[in-house]
Order: C-alpha cells, then structure tokens, then sequence
C-alpha cells in the first residue's frame, strides 16, 4: 500500500488491518490502536490481531523543512548576545513565567540566563509524540551534560500534568508547565487542527505504537488538555547563555514534525 494511500485510510475509514511486529517495545496479538483523539488524534482506529512480521509496508512521513537559525557568533557568552529570533519576541519572554514541579514560579529566560540549554516545547503532556520527542532528546542527554548543555522540557498545562509526564516517561532533563501558553504564543508556535490533522502525523503515530510508545487518554481529555492544548503544536530552542540569546529555534509545522537531531546538537554542543 503507497503512502499516500495509508493516510487517506488514516483519515477517512473505520478500520484498517496491518500485521504488527513482536519483540521489545513492540505490540503483538490483538491491538486497538488510536490514531488521534479530539485533543490532537482522529476518530479513525488501527485494529490488528496477526502476528506475523511487520514488513510488508515502511512507514515514512513527506520531507519536512525546518527553521533553522544559528548564531552568528561561534562560543556566545552571556557579555555577547546574538538571536534568531526578533527582539520583540525576546522581551515578551522576558516577561512569561512557566512553574517547576514544585509550584516555583521561574521567568522563563531564567532557564537559559547563565547558562546554555536545548529548550524542548511539547504539544502536550498526553501527547504520544511528545512523549518520542522527550525520548528523542534524552538519548543525547550524555553529550548535552559533556557540553555544559542544559535539557529542559516545557508543556502547556498543569504543574500535576507535567508531574505525571515525568512519572511515566522518567525523562531526565528538566520539565516546567507553561498554563497559559505565554510561551508558545511569545515565540509564534502554530496551533490549529490544520496542523494536526495531517498524513504525515498520523504515519507517525501508528510507527510509535508500532514501537511501544502510548497516549495518556486520562491527560489527553483533561480540560486543561481540550481547550488550551489540544491543537498546539511545539517547538525547540537552544538558547544562552545570556537572556537574549536564542541562536537555534524550530517551529513545527505539524504535529509530530522533530527537526533532525543533529541540526540541534550541531547549535548546542558543536
């Protein structure tokens, strides 16, 4: 089956029946998979029961372009700010306050004022991609801390949300709650259901399932979820040292759409 064919399939049927892989991180028997739920999933559902070897179709996304930007001035230090992004963007962040676990309020350019940091923006803490993404980052965790790099992870919801994100992902780095989304709208993250309701997504989350990753429903139907996170897409930063200076950003277009994560080692730890 074409690729384009599979996500049409996604979008507009029912049901669809594909062979799953056994092993590690993998699903086997009988699976009720979700595509997409009202807070970034579709209605359409992934019913599987053989058990023979997933081969007989690669699931792969379209290309996707990434907004790159990096600093001009190789080895920035807190005395030389430089930035990708607008100075207007990097005085609204001056002002947006995201909360740690513990309930601290902390000016979000307080996370990169002394230090240098790979800035990690999730959909939501429900979100199945996200949860990839934070596993994405978290692999290069050990060149990050050789580098003085700091690893931080931020979603629009709750402190409790983003408590139970950690409780069941165990990610390494550190993760703040942004409740209101000052953040996303300060640095122009696109939110819409245009945005999430693409081909490209729904590939994706079926290989995540496919490798054992989950959707948290409970955290994905919260109010706090439905109706300030549902349609958010993220992003990633590298920003500091220094308040203004964010040499790398990246604003996904659709959901799931992580840039190649040696573009983000080549700003941070290069």
């Amino acid at each position: 089956m074409a690729a384009s064919s599979l996500s049409s399939t996604l979008l507009f049927s029912s049901s669809l029946s594909l062979p799953v892989r056994r092993g590690r991180n993998h699903v086997s028997g009988s699976v009720l998979l979700p595509a997409w739920s009202s807070a970034g999933c579709s209605q359409a559902w992934l019913s599987s029961s053989s058990e023979k070897p997933f081969g007989s179709i690669r699931l792969s996304s379209s290309p996707r372009s990434h907004i790159f930007a990096a600093s001009a001035v190789t080895g920035s230090t807190a005395d030389v700010e430089t930035s990708a992004v607008g100075e207007d963007t990097t005085e609204v962040l001056d002002k947006v306050e995201v909360f740690d676990l513990n309930g601290n309020a902390v000016p979000i350019s307080d996370l990169w004022k002394d230090r240098k940091a790979v800035v990690a923006f999730a959909r939501h803490f429900g979100c199945v991609l996200c949860r990839k993404r934070a596993d994405y980052l978290a692999s290069k965790k050990d060149r990050m801390d050789a580098s003085g790099v700091a690893l931080v992870l931020i979603g629009p919801g709750s402190i409790d949300q983003a408590k139970a994100f950690v409780e069941q992902t165990k990610f390494k780095g550190e993760v703040y709650a942004d409740p209101n989304q000052s953040s996303y709208d300060a640095l122009r993250f696109v939110s819409g259901v245009s945005t999430t309701f693409t081909p490209g997504a729904g590939l994706k989350i079926i290989q995540l399932y496919m490798e054992g990753y989950r959707q948290d429903w409970k955290l994905s139907f919260e109010k706090d979820t439905v109706s300030r996170g549902g349609w958010q897409q993220g992003g990633i930063i590298v920003a500091g040292p220094g308040k203004k200076n964010i040499s790398y950003i990246h604003r996904d277009k659709e959901a799931g759409d992580d840039p190649d994560i040696e573009e983000v080692l080549a700003a941070c730890c290069s």
